[in-house]
């Protein structure tokens, strides 16, 4: 799953049956989940930051939050949080 990141391989090309098939030869161990899973796995993690933010915030405050996911030069992952 990683190596498509690393690859900068778009999320919807998971779901390619060729490629599929290409990466259960290459690794037979390693289930490569569906662009459905993998967007709702995106969801989640969105939905426990934005949760965990105003948690942490006072309740009468209002703010804007704006989430940004991608990957850094040299690929590591790196997820953004801006609060205004």
């Amino acid at each position: 799953m990683f190596g498509f990141v690393l690859a900068n391989i778009p999320w919807n090309a998971i779901s390619n049956p060729k490629l599929r098939m290409s990466y259960k030869v290459l690794h037979n161990e390693q289930v490569l989940p569906c662009a459905t899973t993998v967007s709702n796995i995106r969801w989640r993690e969105y939905t426990l930051t934005v949760d965990g933010i105003k948690r942490q915030l006072p309740g009468r405050n209002k703010f804007a939050l704006a989430l940004d996911g991608r990957t850094s030069p040299n690929k590591r992952a790196i997820m953004s949080v801006f609060a205004y």
